[in-house]
């Protein structure tokens, strides 16, 4: 069985095996751009703040933009992968992984714009040798610690197996990191049930510690009385918009690495089919919640905020506005809801459209709000520098360079998870649908007439 299941499983150790001219071209184009970006925070370093865009009273701009949207992507993957696995959806087998990784590689780059935002890197030591747990910002950074230890620990937990399976396989200079990073694992039934029994629990304790991180981080927000800003719906609308994006995001990754590495028998149609349904779903949630919000200010009608109201909806920050809109809500709607468009290039579509939607909506829940403050303060502008966009991208080379760098080192996708489902998934699945039916004699006997 090991064998055969060796065999038919072998395209998922060719990332790891075979490297082309392509992933070099492209890692060589990433590097280039992460050095740009580290060109761009040499000269913030040297010459402070300044560079930026950032002024009194916009004192948060780019930074704290993209450090809401990264965070919000890691939702993507211990949150949904957790969800399934406790529901035991069996289709979730191919996708956990890649999910998984995305959590884990992106939370760097979300608390990384906090230091870039900060100025000077060693403020960050005034938070905890001053910091007070009445602030915050404390409680977003105690949140932050914790979900990537939780992520971590339930990426790296999960893919003892497949170390096992490596360290067996491969024989070059990466054996001996396999061989630490297995802890010996020799597949025993034992082992199997300790392995199985530590998911569960990690699963159980990692869905409330990603649903309170977005929640937090909209309380940095929402616990100050800035217009637009002093929400109660703010934990809430943050999650769904994480759950939102973070499944975007998802997709993204699963279309392209299906596409590279010929991935087509392990991530299938009905996949995309079921995420995107749950896109779908999740779109619907985010524009009521958008509604809800945009409508009880309006009806509220308080002067500082609707100063605000209209900056977003016919006022300079217009044209991010409507495009949120018609990016987060009309785009994807208009592809999700027919079944003939829900295929896989329309997914693609519908994923990109909602990443760049999602961005906007950071952008204009931040910006406008300091523009227009409560205080009386006159009224400033923002406009992002050279500075602030390059380190955008290079963020963004460096997460697309990181989980380039994780495929060369360890499967994309689960294998013993797969094969797991192979020998014991379709009979479990089979054994519960028999529980679910009528009778005694379930789904292999045919009903008793006049019972």
């Amino acid at each position: 069985m090991e064998n055969r299941d060796s065999d038919q499983d072998a395209i998922l150790f060719e990332p790891l095996l075979k490297t082309g001219p392509g992933y070099w071209l492209l890692i060589f184009v990433l590097v280039c751009t992460v050095l740009w970006g580290g060109y761009a925070y040499v000269t913030q370093f040297r010459l402070g703040l300044g560079v930026t865009g950032l002024n009194r009273p916009v004192y948060w701009g780019f930074y704290i933009t993209n450090f809401v949207f990264f965070v919000g992507i890691s939702h993507a993957g211990t949150l949904i992968s957790a969800i399934l696995r406790l529901c035991q959806a069996e289709w979730r087998r191919p996708i956990t992984r890649m999910a998984e990784a995305i959590t884990v590689l992106v939370l760097f780059f979300g608390a990384g714009n906090i230091l870039l935002d900060l100025g000077r890197p060693d403020r960050l030591l005034y938070m905890f040798i001053y910091g007070h747990l009445t602030s915050p910002l404390m409680w977003d950074c105690i949140s932050i610690t914790i979900y990537l230890i939780g992520s971590t620990t339930y990426l790296y937990v999960a893919m003892i197996p497949d170390l096992a399976l490596l360290r067996d396989r491969i024989t070059d200079w990466r054996q001996p990191l396999y061989r630490v990073l297995a802890l010996g694992w020799s597949g025993s039934h034992e082992q199997e049930e300790r392995l199985q029994t530590a998911i569960a629990i990690l699963a159980i304790a990692v869905i409330p510690i990603a649903v309170s991180v977005h929640t937090v981080v909209s309380w940095v927000f929402a616990m100050t009385i800035q217009p637009m800003w002093h929400s109660s719906i703010f934990g809430p609308y943050f999650v769904v918009g994480a759950i939102y994006s973070g499944i975007a995001a998802l997709m993204l990754t699963m279309i392209l690495l299906r596409k590279i590495y010929h991935l087509e028998d392990y991530l299938k149609e009905i996949h995309f089919e079921y995420l995107g349904e749950l896109l779908l779903a999740m779109c619907l949630l985010w524009f009521y919640f958008t509604f809800a919000e945009y409508l009880t200010a309006f009806y509220g009608h308080e002067p500082i905020e609707m100063r605000i109201f209209w900056a977003k909806v016919t006022g300079h920050y217009a044209p991010y506005f409507w495009t949120m809109v018609a990016t987060d809500f009309v785009i994807p709607l208009a592809i999700l809801c027919n079944r003939k468009t829900r295929k896989i290039p329309g997914i693609a579509v519908a994923s990109i459209s909602v990443c760049i939607g999602m961005w906007l909506e950071r952008f204009t829940i931040v910006v406008p709000t300091l523009v227009n403050p409560r205080l009386p303060w006159a009224r400033g502008s923002y406009a992002p520098s050279w500075v602030e966009i390059s380190l955008f991208a290079a963020f963004i080379a460096g997460f697309i360079l990181l989980y380039a760098i994780f495929i060369k080192l360890f499967p994309i996708i689960s294998i013993w998870e797969v094969r797991e489902g192979r020998e014991q998934g379709v009979a479990e699945v089979t054994e519960r649908l028999r529980g679910y039916l009528p009778g005694d004699g379930g789904i292999d006997q045919p009903a008793k007439a006049g019972s």
